[in-house]
């Protein structure tokens, strides 16, 4: 394989920085089957769920796929956690980054504030405030963001379910992230 001739990047030429770019080319169309490997590996889960990580994020995109919902919104609805395994307290952030580049503003919103949504479930166990989505409820994605954590995500974690699997959503998932990235 080819490299570049310089070791700091100021020193870098025209032809250096071709050469960069179509090896990063090259790796950006790779990006899908990076993920789906990296899914199909999230066969663990935190203590205390009747399911793993993985069936949770099929779960979730079966809902909307039997929804009729968007290619897009199905393949965030598999992705939308993929962040738990290295961002833990930020997962939702994590997962919006990944596929930022791919989705609309709606669906980008979406997955990045339904950690937040989701609390609505669970906080106020926890001593916390279950309404902090309020804060939100005048953002033209907050019903948007309802409706994918109650019909999808917070429903999703039942081991009797029969999800798709992960090779169902390959198709979608290539093309989507085969896509001409959004303006950022």
């Amino acid at each position: 394989m080819d490299s570049v001739k310089f070791t700091k990047m100021k020193d870098g030429s025209q032809e250096d920085y071709l050469l960069l770019d179509k090896y990063e080319q090259e790796y950006i169309n790779g990006t899908a089957s990076r993920i789906l490997n990296f899914m199909s590996k999230l066969n663990s889960t935190l203590e205390g769920y009747k399911i793993t990580r993985l069936e949770h994020s099929l779960q979730t995109a079966t809902r909307a796929s039997n929804d009729e919902a968007s290619e897009e919104m199905i393949v965030a609805a598999l992705l939308h956690d993929i962040g738990d395994a290295l961002a833990p307290l930020n997962h939702a952030e994590y997962a919006a980054a990944i596929l930022k580049p791919y989705v609309s503003e709606k669906t980008h919103w979406i997955v990045e504030k339904h950690g937040e949504f989701q609390m609505y479930y669970y906080a106020h166990h926890l001593g916390k405030d279950r309404n902090l989505r309020d804060k939100y409820k005048d953002h033209k994605y907050y019903k948007d963001t309802l409706e994918f954590c109650e019909n999808w995500d917070q429903t999703s974690f039942d081991p009797n379910f029969k999800s798709l699997s992960l090779r169902d959503f390959e198709p979608i998932v290539k093309k989507i992230f085969s896509r001409k990235p959004y303006s950022s």
